[in-house]
This record gives C-alpha cells, structure tokens and sequence, in this order.
C-alpha cells in the first residue's frame, strides 16, 4: 500500500483519494476508519461540554434512559439518544451488540461464544461487552466485512 500527502495551499477542504483494484475488507476498513476520523460526539463531563471523537469511544451504553459514552479511562453522559447515536456512527465502524449498547469494531479484539447462541466482546482496554443472540447476525455481518 502506497501512501501520498500533497499540500496544496489553495484548497480550503481535504481531499481523501483512494484508488483500489477491488473493493474488500482492507479498503471497507479503511473507509470506516476515515468515516471516524471526522465524527464526534457531543458530551458532558462535570457539567463543561466538549467534543468526543469517534476513533476515542470504546462503547456507547443507554441505562436507565441515559446514554453514557465510554473512552479508554473515562465516561461522558450524552444527550442524544443511543438509536440517534447509532444511526451517526454506524457507518463510522460502530455496530449494536444488544438493546441497549454499540461498541466501536476498532477497538475489538475478540469475540468468544456463550451459552444461550450469546456471545461476549472484548475491547482493547480488557472491557468485556455481551453481545445479545438478536444482534449475533449484524455483529458476524460486520466482521465478514473488515
């Protein structure tokens, strides 16, 4: 894989170009991946707002109709809903695992089998995600792609 950067002072934009053979998992992941690079989340933390990139989430949970964003060592509270969250992300390499929570594909480092056709998720940061049997389908869909 060959990679170029040319500077051009007279664009306001970036301008990303990627030539392929075929389209496969290699160029989906790097779609996804520069999908996240300009997505954020907007989040509260000790009552200040700030901007959470989509590349930093780990997982993104709804307890008790709240929504709570989770980073490697830290969790923001957001605003929006995890369906709206969802629909903003998911073509950022985020994909749902259970009703209530979404977890990043980038940070996945494994998939194991429980019992009840279930399976549990590992992230990079050791945190331990189940993955409910209606969404087995959608999460084993996503990783046939990458």
């Amino acid at each position: 894989m060959k990679i170029k950067f040319e500077e051009d002072l007279s664009r306001e934009d970036i301008e990303v170009l990627v030539k392929y053979a075929r389209w496969n998992s290699t160029v989906r992941r790097i779609a996804a991946f520069m999908e996240s690079v300009d997505k954020t989340v907007k989040c509260t933390s000790d009552a200040s707002e700030l901007w959470v990139n989509a590349g930093d989430i780990y997982y993104i949970e709804s307890v008790d109709k709240k929504t709570f964003v989770y980073c490697h060592d830290s969790v923001y509270r957001s605003e929006l809903r995890l369906y709206q969250l969802m629909e903003e992300l998911g073509n950022a390499g985020f994909v749902q695992v259970s009703k209530a929570c979404i977890i990043n594909l980038q940070v996945l480092t494994g998939i194991r089998p429980l019992l009840n056709s279930r399976m549990e998720a590992t992230l990079t940061n050791g945190e331990k995600i189940n993955i409910t049997r209606k969404y087995v389908a959608s999460i084993r869909e996503k990783l046939q792609e990458r």
